[in-house]
């Protein structure tokens, strides 16, 4: 099936359609093509082919690592390199997938980061839930994993994944061999690192949730109380108590071992639920006994000093070009951080950022008082009498954005047979998210809509179904 599926014509028109429409469409590898023309496109999918196939080397880039001096390393490839990985990435997801563990959550179709923070809340929210919790993190995952257990185990041509492994990298025009790692920035990177990582869930039910019959007892009624949660090559691990915690990382660190990994010891420490812990931009801790799931600090820091940087950018802009360039970054952060308890975090961020603008604003009349600024750059929007707008454009409030939990996700569903079930969720996720004005032209129009007489049928109300 995977022979038929990477020798198809229509796969091949889709491997070119994803590398030319993705993010980084326009950056060219060691040869410079980036296929812009749709005369390129067609000619390029026609030219895909495993027979005699030689992948080229990477161009090798380095990118700053936030909160760190460090740099990370990227590998580009070139456009054919990138649509051949594309086209076996397709053949090789469903088998990561079927073979994947249930708890794993990064680099996964229909999976998010939110999944992995509703799993964990599951987790740990409970009063008889674990008091400890391991943080993994596994020293330079990318860089690290071992050719020859890829080539043993990844079930895929194996001259073709040769080829991806083999390749090699340019750096400052001097050529390089790679011995080791799948490229940071190779479409099929992300699954070969899924594939390595896919068996810890499995190690640790066989030795704590597994009795002597085979069976396997119910995870959070277990003594042990182990839970295990990952996203791409960061974990976590529940125990019950201290010692259990390291005895998990002892299992892990020889899990990781015949792979050619390691854990980093810097960031894989044991913490108690009551000092709290942070995984993925949130903080999660225990107030008296209660699971709160709250933005990090750090992720916190890394907003204002990316608002205050525009801010600063924008000293000599008009008000709409800064308003515009505030509010895709206030969106996304709101929507990341709107199914936690991030209330009262929001209303601090709405008045940090109303500072920046007010001295933004002073910065540019100084001679004027703080009335006239004040009415020349806020306005009354509705019941709220500080709203940073023009006539045309308004400046969006972290508060506005309504809290909304998150809905848990059956772990045993599979995206690629259980496709129905992913999309009724995610509609019902939107819906959800729909803000209050919505919701009262939706109200509005039920009412209109509603059925006077007996020739008018239930069709007419668009919110029904």
């Amino acid at each position: 099936m995977q022979y038929l599926l990477t020798h198809s014509y229509y796969a091949k028109l889709l491997a070119t359609l994803n590398v030319t429409q993705n993010k980084g469409k326009r950056t060219a590898g060691i040869d410079g093509e980036t296929w812009s023309s749709p005369e390129a496109k067609m000619k390029a999918a026609l030219a895909l082919t495993d027979v005699g196939y030689k992948a080229k080397p990477l161009r090798r880039v380095f990118i700053e690592k936030y909160g760190s001096n460090k740099k990370r390393p990227l590998g580009i490839p070139t456009m054919c390199d990138r649509a051949i990985q594309s086209l076996y990435a397709m053949a090789l997801d469903p088998i990561a997938e079927a073979t994947g563990d249930r708890t794993s959550f990064g680099f996964r179709k229909f999976r998010s980061t939110h999944d992995a923070c509703e799993q964990i809340f599951i987790c740990l929210s409970r009063k008889y839930s674990p008091a400890w919790v391991l943080e993994g993190d596994i020293k330079g995952c990318f860089d690290n994993i071992s050719h020859q257990w890829l080539l043993d185990n990844v079930l895929m041509d194996k001259s073709i994944l040769k080829q991806f492994l083999k390749a090699g990298y340019v750096f400052e025009r001097q050529l390089f061999p790679t011995d080791a790692g799948t490229p940071q920035g190779g479409i099929i990177s992300p699954i070969l690192a899924n594939i390595t990582l896919d068996g810890i869930e499995n190690i640790i039910i066989d030795k704590y949730h597994r009795n002597s019959c085979g069976n396997i007892h119910n995870v959070q009624a277990s003594k042990f109380k182990v839970n295990f949660v990952r996203y791409a090559d960061d974990f976590i691990v529940t125990a019950k108590t201290e010692e259990i915690a390291k005895e998990v990382k002892e299992l892990i660190k020889d899990f990781l071992k015949g792979r050619g990994l390691e854990l980093s010891d810097e960031k894989t420490i044991i913490t108690h639920i009551d000092n709290g812990f942070d995984f993925l931009g949130w903080n999660f801790r225990k107030y008296k006994g209660k699971l709160l799931v709250k933005p990090s600090k750090k992720s916190i820091d890394k907003f204002t000093e990316k608002i205050s940087n525009i801010i600063k950018k924008g000293k000599a802009w008009t008000q709409e070009e800064l308003i515009n360039a505030l509010n895709p970054v206030i969106t996304g952060w709101s929507n990341y951080h709107q199914s936690v308890v991030s209330s009262e975090i929001f209303n601090k961020l709405d008045h940090r950022i109303w500072k920046m603008l007010w001295h933004w604003a002073k910065r540019r009349h100084t001679d004027k008082s703080n009335f006239w600024t004040s009415n020349r750059y806020w306005h009354t929007v509705g019941n709220n009498n500080w709203v940073f707008s023009t006539k045309d454009k308004q400046l969006k409030l972290l508060s506005d954005k309504k809290i909304v939990r998150h809905t848990p996700m059956k772990l045993d569903k599979n995206p690629y047979l259980d496709v129905e079930y992913f999309v009724s969720r995610k509609m019902k996720q939107r819906f959800k998210k729909l803000t209050d004005n919505t919701f009262k032209v939706l109200k509005n129009v039920k009412k209109v809509c509603k059925p006077d007489t007996v020739t008018m049928t239930n069709n007419c109300c668009p919110t029904k179904g």
